[in-house]
């Protein structure tokens, strides 16, 4: 992903998130969701000297079709070892068409060269395809749940993990 990138990739993810999570959260909190806003935070995130790296989908015929984001696992403030897939999302109308997957290949593979001995992730629990979807990536629930606010309303989630091979396979 470059700076450049950083309009299509909010509008994937605006668009990703009212997709996705349209009845598992608050319908005013997606309707709010700026894509001018996300990608002036995503230009800020450039600005920023940190360990997050985002990979992007293109096709020719579009442009930035799907976007994945992730570093090290964040816990208390401190980050370990373990890695963390913070966003995955695809063009609502291109999803079952494998740019996910091709996504989460080259994350797990990325993830897998930089050492990280796993990768989890946090799942909103309703939200059934995307958990079916990690589960076909090898990711499996642990057991951990938590839930964040979100406009007044409490949203579940679970935490998935994946172990790593560190040979960029998987």
């Amino acid at each position: 992903m470059t700076i450049e990138d950083c309009e299509a990739v909010a509008a994937v993810r605006v668009r990703g998130w009212r997709s996705a999570y349209a009845g598992l959260m608050p319908q005013a909190h997606l309707d709010a969701m700026s894509v001018a806003e996300d990608a002036e935070r995503r230009r800020g995130f450039f600005t920023e000297a940190d360990e997050v790296v985002n990979v992007v989908a293109e096709r020719a015929d579009l442009g930035v079709v799907g976007w994945a984001a992730y570093g090290p696992y964040r816990e208390n403030g401190a980050r370990l070892a373990r890695g963390e897939l913070y966003a995955i999302y695809v063009l609502p109308e291109l999803t079952g068409t494998g740019v996910g997957r091709a996504l989460m290949s080259e994350v797990l593979a990325r993830a897998a060269s930089a050492g990280h001995p796993d990768l989890a992730l946090w799942v909103l629990r309703e939200n059934a395809p995307a958990r079916r979807f990690y589960a076909r990536a090898g990711f499996r629930p642990d057991g951990a749940a938590e839930a964040f606010e979100v406009d007044g309303a409490l949203v579940p989630e679970v935490r998935y993990v994946r172990p790593l091979d560190g040979s960029g396979g998987h």
